[in-house]
């Protein structure tokens, strides 16, 4: 079903805008695996645009420069499946959809009293547990067909620039690197 969905997409997937987006965003993703076999309980985030992607966490300039680089080596070998990543942005929001959507289905045709919505409490709690089961592999679909590219075609890695920010509030200090791809 994704898959025909994907296809019935793909005059849009393949502008050349989200494809680069696309390609972008499987090189994030293969940079971030990278970078997690490296070091141990990696705290980081993503961002892709058409020009790059964003890393947001305390890393080394060279660490990412050197994870970038060779994942998309790796990607170009044919690792395409560094793409997909289970923590992306995009099984979150299917997650939280699909939970959603189990909630309103649970609770349809409800009345107001509080023994009506109780009675109702074990059945919201499994179909939003079952939606959360469920979310998970069509979040990883979602990615492998809409969201991320794992070919990166001739993406190449222009450079990688490194900024600081004072975080508000908690005083700490945030690394994000931008990597900056052309083509693609």
């Amino acid at each position: 079903m994704i898959q025909y969905l994907a296809l019935l997409a793909a005059p849009l997937l393949n502008l050349r805008i989200i494809r680069r987006i696309r390609r972008n965003h499987g090189l994030e993703h293969a940079t971030i695996h990278l970078l997690s076999r490296k070091i141990k309980n990696l705290n980081m985030a993503g961002r892709s645009t058409a020009s790059g992607f964003y890393l947001y966490g305390n890393v080394s300039t060279e660490e990412v420069e050197q994870a970038a680089n060779e994942a998309l080596r790796r990607m170009r070998a044919g690792e395409h499946g560094l793409a997909i990543h289970p923590n992306c942005g995009t099984g979150l929001v299917t997650a939280g959809i699909m939970t959603s959507m189990a909630t309103l289905a649970g609770t349809a045709g409800m009345k107001r009293g509080v023994v009506d919505r109780l009675s109702r409490l074990p059945s919201v709690i499994l179909l939003s547990t079952l939606a959360l089961i469920a979310a998970q592999p069509l979040g990883l679909a979602l990615q492998y067909y809409f969201t991320t590219l794992g070919d990166p075609g001739d993406l190449q890695i222009v450079n990688v620039r490194r900024y600081e920010f004072t975080v508000p509030v908690a005083g700490q200090r945030l690394t994000v690197h931008f990597v900056k791809t052309s083509a693609g």
